[in-house]
């Protein structure tokens, strides 16, 4: 398994959080692998490459193969990743309201329904599918990626002091009351409501209960001696027992389920995402 991870361009810094490349080689003779992928706060495009990628739908057994390029806006529901043998994917993590800024699309219109990037982009997409075919670096990868967004950037919407308020929210340890975020928002109820299923595709309550989940699913994967009831601590919980309901609201399952899950497949496919 071989990680990067690259700042992004000056010119995206306010719209992009982080640009990984992932690169699994796995076993040809061995079935593919399926790894747990439960929901996460940040918007992302993804490319893949080389062999596709398959999603298992928790909920309704529903099998997808990925277009080469995904745009994932908001999701609530986990799927199960089936892996191919020379799996390579390159993550765009966006800001929050990022992805609404690129696209000029509320991001509602996206909540569990991931595109196509063929269906939004066109022959734009296709061409930087083409050239990412025949690219035999990490870096070529990137570049080519970085040059679409800057073009598409430059088209985009502007940034908004609510989206800088939610990058905060994302990194900060301690998860807000929905109360508390309006009045650092400077908005009514209802203003942040409506700004949130525009820039962020869900309510606010969600998203926040969102973020602290996908802190405490993340701690496990990169440190799984740690206890459960301490990761429910450091991240907030009142007690397990509400670590427990956001893992069965997230994931269909307990924790210990997912540990379980975790156990039977080599990829942690979480554990290095930087938000």
């Amino acid at each position: 398994m071989i990680i990067h991870f690259y700042k992004p361009h000056d010119q995206l810094k306010s719209i992009v959080s982080n640009l990984m490349i992932y690169n699994a080689e796995l076993d040809p003779e061995q079935p593919p692998v399926i790894s747990v992928h439960p929901p996460v706060p940040e918007h992302c495009l993804y490319f893949y490459p080389r062999t596709p990628c398959v999603s298992h739908s928790q909920q309704t057994g529903e099998r997808k193969e990925h277009p080469h390029c995904l745009i994932v806006g908001p999701v609530i529901e986990r799927v199960n990743l089936s892996i191919g043998h020379d799996h390579i994917v390159i993550r765009v993590g966006f800001h929050p309201g990022g992805l609404y800024r690129l696209l000029g699309l509320p991001t509602h219109e996206l909540f569990n329904h991931p595109l196509d990037g063929y269906d939004l982009f066109g022959q734009q997409i296709k061409e930087v599918n083409e050239q990412l075919a025949l690219a035999q670096d990490y870096e070529t990868m990137k570049n080519i990626v970085e040059t679409f967004l800057l073009i598409k950037a430059m088209q985009g919407k502007v940034k908004e002091k609510f989206d800088d308020l939610m990058a905060v929210l994302m990194r900060q340890e301690a998860i807000l009351r929905v109360e508390e975020v309006a009045d650092e928002a400077c908005m009514s109820f209802r203003q942040l409501e409506r700004k949130f299923k525009e820039r962020l595709g869900m309510p606010p309550k969600l998203f926040l209960k969102l973020i602290r989940f996908s802190k405490a699913y993340r701690m496990h994967e990169s440190q799984p001696a740690l206890r459960w009831t301490d990761i429910a601590h450091i991240n907030g919980y009142f007690d397990q027992a509400h670590l427990i309901r956001d893992f069965r609201q997230f994931t269909g399952v307990a924790p210990r389920a997912i540990e379980t899950e975790l156990a039977q497949t080599p990829l942690r496919l979480q554990a290095h995402y930087l938000f």
